[in-house]
């Protein structure tokens, strides 16, 4: 039942205000009916409204003086308690109102905005590959799409629209439905939206189980060395980024963003940062002796910029090496495995040397897949380097072995 609300004998006059000096502590000056105002030791002066609700005894703040004046302070205050008298919370009530205002708001908000302010806030930590991926998937294959609908209004019928597109390659159309997901929940949890109109589609998409990289046997990648030297038609720099893949052992995304202020050609290493690494500890490679041949030689053709694998593209001067560029080298390279990739290299190079006998704990520090805390990143780069040098070593002398033995094999 609501409270019978007495009148209010107001007592404060404005020059009992004004000559109210701040003190070490905040103190009260009450006005009556649960009206007061609060003198803050910084000077301001701040209308607040205490009330009884569910016995409970919460404040609501109506705001500061002089900006709110007194006369202005009452009539805020008499709606305030007439609220009270009906059982309505007012601070329940302003709080839903924010969240609505806020709602309508987002609901405003375009989804390619919003979706930019996922990249910025949710994908910076992460790495610069995965972020490239993401931004390319929202540009080429969701915003055409949806991008300019309102944040609020794309239903899941929308969503299904984009796998729809996209089901003749099912690892695209889930990795949409999942970036889309992800953006949904990130406003979720930003009181935008309440629903996320991709959670009723996972399982949408059947994507096949994943197929391991193809590597090479040593006859092959015999072949595949062979090939790189044959090429005359491609640009000297993808070939050497092709052959320092294998001989470095590092992910595409590592070799291809590598620049020149992260290599010690004297000392013969190469520090790779944690920002660009995927395990997100930094990273050492000891150079072969091939390896700082193929780098010096490079650096007599790149030296002069910031990126070891710049774009040959006009305008793309001061960027590095595009994604792709190394996809599309190993499609055109024929040397009998047609299946072969730049993340092959690795399983190439791991299989090899574990056959010659280096150990799986070496193996595993080359490919930086062991994962390790933050006390023991700081010793990462001297973990089995001893190891790890001459595996890198052994894996380019083998590779200039099993090449020059075909060379001189007897036609057949």
């Amino acid at each position: 039942m609501a409270a019978s609300l007495r009148h209010v004998n107001y007592t404060l006059r404005p020059a009992t205000i004004n000559a109210a000096k701040p003190g070490q502590k905040p103190y009260v000056l009450t006005d009556g009916g649960g009206l007061y105002l609060e003198v803050l030791p910084g000077g301001s002066k701040v209308w607040r409204y205490a009330y009884r609700m569910g016995g409970r005894r919460p404040k609501l703040t109506i705001g500061p003086y002089p900006q709110i004046g007194i006369a202005q302070a009452r009539d805020q205050h008499e709606a305030l308690r007439a609220l009270v008298g009906q059982g309505i919370d007012p601070a329940a009530q302003r709080k839903e109102q924010a969240q609505q205002a806020q709602q309508e708001a987002g609901r405003s908000v375009t989804f390619r905005d919003f979706s930019r302010v996922w990249v910025a806030e949710t994908l910076a930590r992460l790495s610069v590959n995965y972020r490239t991926q993401c931004i390319q998937f929202l540009d080429r294959y969701i915003c055409p799409r949806i991008g300019d609908m309102r944040l609020g209004d794309v239903l899941p019928r929308d969503v299904l629209a984009i796998l729809d597109a996209h089901k003749a390659t099912p690892t695209t159309a889930d990795r949409c439905r999942a970036i889309i997901q992800q953006i949904y929940n990130f406003a979720i949890r930003k009181l935008l939206v309440d629903t996320n109109p991709a959670t009723p589609l996972r399982g949408a998409i059947v994507v096949p189980p994943k197929t391991h990289h193809r590597h090479l046997g040593e006859k092959e990648l015999a072949l595949f060395w062979r090939e790189l030297d044959r090429q005359r038609n491609a640009v000297v720099i993808t070939v050497y980024a092709a052959k320092l893949l294998m001989l470095t052992m590092v992910r595409k995304s590592e070799l291809r963003l590598a620049k020149w202020d992260e290599f010690d050609l004297q000392e013969g290493r190469w520090d790779i940062p944690a920002v660009r690494m995927k395990m997100r500890v930094p990273h050492r490679v000891w150079l072969s002796r091939q390896a700082l041949e193929l780098l010096r030689e490079l650096k007599r053709i790149t030296g002069h910029g910031e990126y070891v694998f710049p774009t040959r593209y006009e305008g793309g001067h001061g960027r590095p090496m595009g994604d792709v560029t190394l996809n599309h080298f190993f499609k055109r390279l024929d040397f009998g495995v047609p299946e072969f990739s730049p993340h092959g290299t690795r399983g190439t190079a791991a299989t090899l040397l574990r056959e010659h006998g280096f150990s799986k704990d070496v193996v595993e520090l080359l490919l930086a897949h062991t994962e390790r805390d933050q006390s023991a990143a700081a010793y990462s780069h001297m973990e089995l380097a001893g190891e790890r040098k001459r595996a890198l070593q052994f894996l380019a002398d083998r590779i200039d072995e099993l090449t020059l033995a075909l060379e001189t094999a007897p036609a057949q």
